[in-house]
């Protein structure tokens, strides 16, 4: 990880019985970020096991002005916010972080 990378953790909540839509619709969106977006390090997107509504984004990003400029003004991601009342419950929290430390198993 470079200096300047990101850590972008995003929480969504799903409407009551719009889990289904909302993993689609994000997976969707990430395959087109991913492919699109080259300040993209990659993307992953988690689902609570006890609480299907509740969705977790762990986003990649060469910084932080990446993700807040150029990403979110990218019609893809502006298209998404337009129809996303559909299937969210709300807006997104959005929280930034840096890495300081990290472990893999040796195998």
């Amino acid at each position: 990880m470079q200096k300047s990378d990101v850590t972008v953790v995003i929480r969504y909540e799903a409407k009551a019985g719009k889990a289904e839509t909302a993993v689609r619709e994000l997976t969707e969106l990430i395959n087109t970020v991913v492919k699109e977006e080259p300040a993209c390090r990659g993307i992953w997107l988690h689902q609570d096991t006890g609480a299907p509504e509740k969705l977790l984004l762990v986003e990649h990003w060469t910084s932080q002005e990446a993700y807040t400029g150029p990403h979110m003004q990218a019609p893809h991601l502006t298209a998404f916010v337009g129809r996303a009342f559909e299937f969210l419950a709300g807006p997104p929290e959005i929280t930034f972080w840096h890495g300081v430390s990290s472990a893999t198993p040796e195998r």
